[in-house]
């Protein structure tokens, strides 16, 4: 039996990278997995179809993590369908990295509401279900960005610096209905977000880590998968650093 059998969860951003990882991650953990896409429409389809062939109830929903309305929807979604929610994981993010110099507004609003907003939108949506429930993990991808700092991505970390402060705040409010809020801080990920950067900015950051390697999605997700998990129902207000020591 799975770590998180019998578990209802929704993962925002889940048709790729981190979040596919992570929505994999649950399926083979025992969990009912819920996910949400913004445009990939094809590979959420193909997501739901296999995830179903393996046996796994799942459900996904399309919207912009950034609207209130489309966070509303999908968390009523789940718990109309499965009759409550008990694991929620809020992955969606973007970069529009840049100087700050030549940053626009559209760029750090694009960032800030992804990033940032889709955490409020979600957390507070979930947060009467399980606090009815007396009963709830939350789990929120933040960034070694947001802890270190990175020139050219002011927008990026202000964001992902803002989900670590904002999830220590709603540990505090949600501890007493046993519903725990953590923090899970990525560095360096080989996904196709990272592989855009400019080769010799990766080969910057990858000589910092002294693992000496970047993380592959699964690494991220088996910390998700801890946090989400029994195993760390005494833990809340944390922030877990899965950077091969690139944050020491």
């Amino acid at each position: 039996m799975g770590k998180l059998a019998g578990k209802r969860a929704l993962v925002t951003g889940g048709t790729r990278g981190i979040g596919r990882a992570i929505v994999d991650a649950f399926a083979a953990e025992g969990a009912s997995v819920a996910f949400t896409y913004r445009s990939s429409t094809d590979e959420a389809e193909a997501l739901k179809a296999e995830l179903a062939e393996r046996g796994v109830n799942a459900l996904c929903f399309q919207g912009d993590a950034a609207d209130p309305k489309s966070a509303d929807e999908a968390i009523a979604g789940v718990v109309e369908a499965w009759e409550g929610l008990d694991i929620l994981v809020n992955n969606a993010g973007v970069t529009r990295d840049g100087l700050l110099l030549r940053a626009s507004e559209d760029d750090w609003d694009t960032v800030l509401d992804t990033n940032l907003k889709s955490v409020f939108n979600f957390c507070k949506a979930a947060y009467r279900p399980m606090m009815r429930q007396r009963n709830g993990r939350i789990v929120n991808l933040s960034s070694v960005v947001g802890v270190m700092g990175n020139p050219g991505q002011t927008n990026y970390a202000a964001s992902k610096a803002g989900i670590i402060g904002f999830s220590k705040s709603l540990a505090k409010e949600l501890g007493a209905r046993n519903v725990t809020v953590n923090v899970v801080a990525p560095g360096y990920v080989e996904t196709d977000m990272t592989a855009a950067l400019p080769e010799a900015a990766r080969e910057a950051m990858l000589s910092a880590v002294p693992l000496g390697r970047g993380a592959e999605p699964g690494d991220i997700a088996a910390a998700v998968v801890f946090l989400a998990s029994d195993d760390a129902k005494y833990i809340t207000g944390h922030v877990l650093h899965v950077d091969g020591g690139l944050a020491m």
